[in-house]
């Protein structure tokens, strides 16, 4: 991030010395409020907000389902199964990079031709938030402003959404989506009997998703999750561990990340030493138009939660999965889903076949 920074207040200061003395992105002091955000920053912002750039993909996933015509780029290219659900003026906007972690720094050029008039940061607060956005917002003339969502505050961001974008009636009916799902998920979770498991990533599947770490909330919420570490990742990839440690684990059950090697473990003997393995409990992460389990762990998890729910325990979890996604998807991505694109997108998540 201090990176990032640097190059901003650089660039700016490169801008300066040709000739540019205001920022054409600066809101007009006669048409602005006062909002405070969720690290209790208060920023002037315009009383009418129509273009909007994003921080990161976390952003990117909450921001689009409550405004994608406002958005001016987004942060990083959509997965390529994205071109089937999305119109395609939306996965076909700019790329304007991101602050924190992930590939690629924001690109400072695209963002000030965007137009943009904030840029939304959402997800965990870094510990360095405030200063590194009050940093931004002065160099750039664009107010940054820091909505923090977990899974079980994501109603509360999308009121904080809507009352920064003047939009209290769509956000409402998100957020009352997403408390609704979390309770009712919630519940289950505390009347079954969790089941032991692991959340695997990397390509060599030797990456897990550890206990108590930000990417392990709905891992935490539905599962034993055995994965324990001293220094719990804050990266999508979690923690690298060795084949010793998921032997000694052994779970019950094995979440793979999509792009792991879910696909190989069957035949692999090292592997077929697992429990999960040999009784075939292991399965694959839906995937599209991100993880629904995370990475970036935004409110697509919700899908994970439903997914995660009715495969461990499905006396308990008794809805129909595909009319749960296709709520979601019509929701937060503004499409329809038919069912034989829900097959294609939950066809490894029975167990190997």
């Amino acid at each position: 991030m201090k990176k990032t920074i640097a190059l901003l207040l650089a660039a700016m200061m490169l801008i300066a010395l040709v000739g540019c003395t205001k920022t054409p992105n600066a809101p007009d002091a006669a048409g602005t409020r006062s909002f405070t955000d969720s690290v209790g920053r208060t920023v002037e912002v315009p009383n009418e907000i129509t273009k909007v750039a994003i921080s990161g993909p976390l952003a990117q996933i909450v921001v689009f389902a409550l405004c994608p015509d406002r958005l001016v780029g987004i942060a990083q290219k959509w997965d390529k199964t994205a071109e089937r659900f999305l119109a395609t003026e939306y996965y076909q906007l700019p790329e304007l990079g991101q602050l924190y972690g992930g590939k690629g720094e924001m690109n400072l050029e695209t963002l000030l031709s965007s137009g943009a008039q904030v840029v939304i940061d959402v997800g965990e607060p870094k510990g360095s938030i405030r200063e590194d956005l009050d940093a931004l917002s002065e160099q750039t003339g664009i107010p940054f402003v820091h909505i923090t969502a977990t899974i079980g505050t994501m109603g509360e961001a999308y009121q904080k959404l809507g009352e920064l974008l003047n939009m209290p009636e769509e956000a409402e009916a998100l957020a009352t989506y997403c408390d609704a799902q979390y309770a009712r998920i919630t519940e289950i979770a505390e009347r079954v009997d969790k089941a032991n498991l692991l959340y695997i990533t990397g390509d060599k599947g030797l990456n897990v998703i550890a206990r108590d770490s930000y990417h392990a909330e709905i891992i935490d919420l539905l599962g034993n999750n055995l994965a324990v570490v001293d220094s719990p990742s804050s990266k999508g990839t979690g923690n690298e561990v060795d084949m010793e440690s998921l032997l000694l684990w052994d779970p019950d059950v094995i979440l793979f990340a999509p792009d792991s090697v879910y696909a190989s473990v069957g035949s692999d003997p090292l592997w077929s030493e697992l429990k999960a393995i040999r009784n075939g409990t292991y399965y694959e992460v839906p995937m599209g138009p991100y993880n629904w389990m995370g990475f970036p762990p935004s409110v697509q998890r919700i899908l994970g939660m439903l997914w995660m729910a009715k495969l461990l325990y499905p006396d308990a979890a008794d809805y129909d999965l595909y009319a749960e996604a296709a709520a979601y998807f019509r929701l937060f991505y503004h499409c329809e889903l038919s069912e034989a694109d829900y097959d294609a997108l939950v066809r490894n998540s029975v167990g190997k076949q």
